[in-house]
């Protein structure tokens, strides 16, 4: 009598794929609809300051963003909020630089915002970011096309600001000169990060290792001959 013949049904060779790459869409899906949720907070957040007629926040929604996230708009924690956006234009934040900054942080609420900017100084402060923020400073204050010096009294407010909370001495007494002295008017970007380091390599206020041979602006060595006459 023949043998009753068995056979297995066999499993479609692409099943597991196939459930593999259905969790992977599914995955991939609920990614994208998360992202979109989170685009769709920061677009909202953005409208709340921004002025319709120009498309992006404008001066006065820089002011009432400031006032919800009850810092003065001088604070320097709103210009390294501009350095974390790469925002080109000062006063104004794009759609463009608000999304970048914002995603950055990882916010999309003024709640969130506030409690962020303290994450923000410790990141601004680490030596391999201070640079950089220093010198978008100083570029972030050329407001007119081809500009390419800022004026004592801005420089010097723009020292205070940035420079001031590390290297108090230094930027008081730079400051104090530049006010006092007749020669300059503005200071380019080369001076502006020559007096950086000279405030990072320089001993102050005995000024010891200064040594006016060496590659540093015309303005630092008169700056120290002002010093030392001071001191004498």
């Amino acid at each position: 009598m023949p043998r009753a013949s068995s056979k297995r049904k066999s499993r479609p060779l692409n099943s597991a794929p196939a459930a593999k790459s259905s969790r992977v869409d599914s995955s991939s899906s609920a990614s994208r609809k998360a992202l979109s949720k989170v685009r769709q907070l920061v677009d909202s957040f953005f409208e709340s300051y921004v002025n319709k007629s120009l498309g992006m926040i404008d001066p006065e929604g820089i002011e009432a963003l400031c006032l919800d996230l009850q810092v003065d708009h001088t604070d320097v924690r709103i210009l390294m909020l501009a350095w974390k956006m790469k925002a080109e234009k000062q006063g104004y934040f794009t759609q463009e630089e608000w999304r970048r900054g914002l995603d950055a942080l990882k916010v999309d609420t003024i709640s969130k915002l506030k409690k962020s900017l303290s994450n923000l100084e410790k990141e601004v402060s680490k030596p391999e970011n201070f640079d950089d923020f220093y010198m978008y400073a100083f570029r972030y204050c050329l407001t007119e096309e081809k500009q390419k010096c800022v004026d004592i009294e801005s420089a010097c407010v723009l020292l205070d600001l940035v420079l001031g909370p590390k290297y108090r001495s230094q930027v008081e007494y730079f400051t104090k000169y530049l006010k006092s002295q007749k020669e300059y008017k503005v200071i380019n970007k080369d001076q502006w990060l020559n007096f950086l380091r000279f405030c990072q390599e320089i001993s102050f206020p005995d000024l010891e290792n200064y040594d006016s041979d060496q590659a540093w602006s015309l303005i630092l060595d008169n700056f120290v001959e002002w010093m030392k006459s001071k001191a004498s």
